[in-house]
Formats: C-alpha cells, structure tokens, sequence
C-alpha cells in the first residue's frame, strides 16, 4: 500500500491514547477540518468486515463530547451508533472514551500487558467523508510501565517511524479500519515473501519461542500463496504484511484484513526452542500454522475478490450474501492444501486434516436441514449465534464449503483429464474481480457470476454440483469423487462402543450436557443441554471428560441404564437405552493400485 502522495493535511484527524490501562480506557478525539453545514454526523461500525454479527461496538463508548473554537458543541444521539453535532464555522473535534475489555481478535483490548485495536472498535466515521485522507496520531500510554512499548500495525507511517508511536496515514476510512493496531513488548521478525517484507509479531509470554522455525514456515506458505495468484510475476497485493498474534494460555481465531492478520493462539500450540526439532509437526503448532494460512488466503479471496453485497460495506446493518460457502469454505480447503504445497506436511498429514474435515461435517444432522447458501445467507442471525442446539440445525459454510472446494476440484480435475482444476477457476475470479489490485475491478462477484464462471474456465456443466451440494442439502459423493486418484475414504468408528450421542463441558466438579444430538440416546429417553449428569446407575458422575466413557463402557449397546441429572435445581431420572457411537471417523488412504489417465493420483499432487 503506497501513502498518498499530496502534502496536504489531512481532513479527518484521530488521536488516540491508552489512558488508563488498569481501567481499560482508550481516549480517542477526531477532529474535522470541514464539517457538514447541517450539523456533522459521526457513526461507530455495527460490526466488522469479516464477523458477521452486529456487535454494537458504540457501546464500549463511555462518554462523549465535542467543541468547536474552544467552546461545547451539543450532540445528539441519532441512534444506538450515531451522533448529531448541531452545526458550527470552522473545525469541529469530538472527544470520547472507549472501554477495551474484549479479548478477541474482534474488538479492542488494553491492559498494563498489552493493547490492541481494531478501527471499528474505536474510530467514529464522518458521515460524508469517508472518501478523504484520515490520519491517526497513536500516542505513548502516560503509565510509565508501558514506556517500553512499540507499535504494530500495517497502517502506512506518515510522522511515525516504524513500530513506533506517532502519526500513520490511510486513503479512507475503509481503508483505516482494515489495519488492526498492537502495541505492547512484543516478539518481532521478518522475513521476506517474493521480495515483500512481512512481520511477525507475538505478543504474551511465549518462552523459548522459537520465531527462526516461524519465519521458515510462514515464509513458505506465503511465497506458495502469493504464487499462486500471481504464477508468472509473484508479485503480492500488499507492499508490507503484519501476522499480529496474541499468545494466551488457551484460544483460537483470526480475523483477515487487507494488509495483516489478527490472530489468538494457546502459547503452547507455537514452537519452542527448547523442543527437538523433528520431521513431524505439533497438532498443535499445526493447527497454528492452519490458521495463518487460512488468514494468508483471505488476502485475496474476500479482501479483494468480494462477494458484491460486501463492495462496499454497509457498516451499520447486516450485509447478507449466499457466497460465504466461496468465501470461507473454499479458503477452508486451501489453506490445509497450501501447507502441502508449501512442503510444510506430507500426504499422510494432510489426508488425516481432511477426515477430520469430513468427520466434522458429517457429525451434525443440521447439514440435512440447511444448504451452504442458506448457512451463508443467515450467518448474522444462525452462525454467528449458536446456541446447543446448533448441530442439529445448522451446517457449516466453512467445513462443509471446504467439502464442496473439494467435490468441484476432484470433478473438474476427472472430468478434463486433469487439464483443468478448481485453481483455474480461482485464478479466474482473481483476475476479473481481484478489487484494488486490478485497475478495472470496481465491483464485486454475484452468484449468478460465480456459477457461469466455474462453467466457463471448467468447459463443464455444473449446475447440478450447485443444486445438490450448494443450494441443496446432499452429502457429497466423496468416495466416488476420490475413486479415481487413488484414494479411500472409510468410517473406521468401532459402533460396538455405547454412548449416550451428547456433547459435554465441566460445570465446576460436574459434567453438564452442552448439546444433546438429534435422535440419539439422550434425546430420545429426554435428556436436554443443560442438564448436569449426576449418576449412571448409581455411580457419580465427574466433570473429567473421560469418566463418563469410563462408567458407559461397563455396559454393551442396547443396555438400558438409570440417569440422574439435574435441571435447574430439579433432581430428575431417566431410562437410557445406549446405542452405539454415532461419531463419524472418517479416514482417507492411498490405494496400492491406482487407475491411471484421470489426472493427479495424490492430493499432494495437484499444482
């Protein structure tokens, strides 16, 4: 990302200050240098690109107040995230606080550890000016024990130099949103992709962190990613790249942005120093990996190649789109499918990842229920907001879309001889809706688009892959697809094994039911989520996970067994028959004998 190039200053200024780590208070001010005539308005984002859910990040906002020349100017408040300044002559300056408790990758978050912000968490738009130049003064904690602090973001600096506080740039407010900040004593190092700096940077206490390995593999992923989408010139979409991790002793997620990633991790799931490196990789450190890469991809598939509901954002409502399933599940099938191409894992490794996949997915009736579209479509009321229920009543765009990724490249693939796979097709839509990257993008895709595309590159006629694994609700043929490249899928569950089909969670020293699956054993003798098991015939039942495996192994499927649970502070009994293990573990191998003419014989294979 260049910074622009005119000297002239700014419109829209911020300034923002951690001012009370121990309270957890930003103060931020924006000041505009030419407000609306009829009174400015000032919104703070409902949500943020890439979560879809409305958070209502206004109110995180303490107190507010503005003043023009030195005298109050009264607000407004319009709605839940907007304000109304009653009109003035000359420069306009609004002053507010904004609460950072949210530990996420989502929000804002300031104590005497660290402090991090996402803009939509902490700049209010200016209504009518969104399109000018927008400067943010990111200023020192006045706490003396944060005067070791640096800087990270992949905002463009203006007065500030790198990693440092000080003044940084942005074109728009889009684009000053879509840079997450970190400040803190952090971890750094870079390394270069294709000629393109990239930063890693790790804050909490990780011991031993072993950030040669990091770079190593990270470098080979991105290198891989950015070959991709451009095999001939390797030239990446962004001038600098930012991996902001917080280290915490148990977490997982990561949000994608223009430039950079936020992302929390456990600390143990990162590589030490002090372990013997060996040819195999943590499930931990791979689950890490998985997520960066994930992330990585979304450089391009939703940052710029965007559904065309999302181009632009309407940051104060709901966006819905049917394409989260491209979106999300088929970045889902990559990024584990960059982690073999990058030479990061093997074959086995990766066809392990995929039964996991496989198994995930089959392991909810909701699939039956609800088609990828629809999942997609009622993210913001359903996916976004699952309750324990959720198994039984919603799908997955993000595993069962990774699912799908794989039906249409195994299809493309078979059907053309291997002269054609899923990768033309994302080269595809790269090159023809691939926004601030190609001049001549101004829009995003649709789904009508999407299916002619696929189509088109494919010379294949797929809409009935569209009408059965898309819109509809069919499970994919995935032994049958995979037939022809040498590779077997199997359920190798033991069904002997009893199981009452319930999900669990500890409730202090108890075991509490979190979701109760559709037609299993629990469900059907009238157990609910919620309910805390207390013993199975007459033996305790503990918060240990294990223990109630332990106390149902003592019987064989279709023994009936006397439950005792409370719900709310009732004491209640049930008659349970058990049957067998109802959880899909699904393994894919390769075959000895393999049929030859049908394109890549591994899924390691494919270019």
């Amino acid at each position: 990302m260049k910074k622009p190039t005119s000297k002239k200053p700014a419109a829209i200024k911020y300034a923002i200050v951690p001012k009370d780590l121990g309270a957890h208070l930003f103060d931020v001010t924006v000041s505009v240098a030419a407000p609306s005539p009829d009174g400015q308005v000032f919104a703070l984002p409902a949500w943020i690109p890439g979560s879809y859910m409305i958070r209502e990040f206004s109110r995180n906002i303490v107190q507010i107040r503005a003043e023009s020349n030195g005298k109050p100017v009264a607000l407004t408040k319009l709605d839940k995230h907007s304000w109304q300044a009653v009109p003035v002559a000359g420069a306009l300056t609004v002053q507010y606080e904004v609460y950072a408790w949210d530990l996420s990758v989502r929000a804002a978050h300031l104590d005497q550890t660290h402090g991090f912000f996402n803009g939509t968490s902490v700049y209010l738009r200016v209504l009518g000016q969104e399109q000018t130049a927008h400067e943010v003064d990111i200023q020192r904690p006045p706490d003396a024990a944060a005067k070791t602090w640096r800087v990270a973001t992949s905002l463009p600096e203006l007065g500030a130099k790198r990693y440092g506080f000080g003044t940084y740039v942005a074109g728009g407010y889009d684009e000053l949103i879509d840079h997450p900040v970190e400040m803190g004593d952090f971890a750094l190092a870079t390394f270069k992709a294709h000629g393109i700096a990239h930063d890693i940077v790790v804050s909490g206490r990780v011991p031993n962190l072993d950030m040669a390995r990091l770079q190593a593999d990270l470098k080979a992923i991105c290198e891989t990613q950015i070959a991709f989408f451009e095999p001939r010139t390797r030239r990446a979409p962004m001038d600098r790249y930012v991996f902001l991790t917080l280290a915490v002793g148990d977490g997982y997620g990561g949000l994608e942005h223009r430039a950079s990633t936020a992302l929390i991790c456990a600390r143990a799931d990162l590589p030490s120093s002090a372990a013997p490196r060996t040819a195999d990789i943590g499930e931990g450190y791979l689950k890490f990996l998985g997520l960066c890469s994930h992330e990585y991809f979304h450089t391009w598939n939703v940052k710029r190649i965007k559904p065309a509901a999302f181009a632009p954002y309407d940051l104060q409502n709901e966006t819905y789109t049917p394409l989260l399933w491209l979106f999300e599940g088929f970045t889902s099938y990559y990024d584990d499918l960059m982690l073999v191409r990058s030479g990061i894992i093997g074959e086995a490794a990766y066809l392990k990842l995929l039964g996991k996949a496989v198994s995930g997915v089959l392991r909810g009736s909701g699939r039956t229920k609800q088609s990828v579209a629809d999942s997609s479509f009622d993210a913001w009321g359903k996916y976004y907001r699952q309750d324990e229920n959720a198994p039984n009543a919603i799908v997955s765009y993000y595993g069962k879309g990774s699912l799908i990724a794989l039906a249409f490249d195994l299809t493309i693939r078979a059907k053309t001889g291997g002269k054609k796979s899923l990768d033309d097709v994302m080269l595809a839509l790269w090159q023809r809706y691939g926004r601030d990257f190609y001049p001549s993008v101004g829009r995003g895709v649709t789904e009508a688009e999407v299916e002619a595309l696929f189509d088109e590159i494919s010379g294949l006629k797929l809409k009935p892959l569209f009408d059965k694994y898309v819109r509809g609700t069919a499970d994919l043929p995935l032994a049958r697809l995979y037939a022809p490249f040498g590779v077997k899928i199997e359920d190798a569950r033991k069904n002997a094994k009893p199981a009452f089909d319930v999900g669990t969670g500890r409730d202090g020293g108890d075991c509490k039911l979190t979701q109760v699956h559709e037609d299993g054993a629990a469900q059907q003798a009238g157990l609910s989520a919620g309910d805390i098991l207390v013993a199975v015939e007459g033996l305790r039942v503990s918060g240990n996970p294990s223990n109630l495996d332990a106390l149902l192994s003592r019987y064989k499927v279709g023994d009936t067994v006397a439950v005792h649970a409370f719900r709310r502070d009732e004491l209640m009994t049930f008659s349970v028959q058990l049957q067998g293990d109802r959880v899909p573990d699904v393994k894919l191998s390769l075959v000895d004998e393999r049929k030859k003419g049908a394109g890549p014989a591994r899924p390691s294979a494919v270019r």
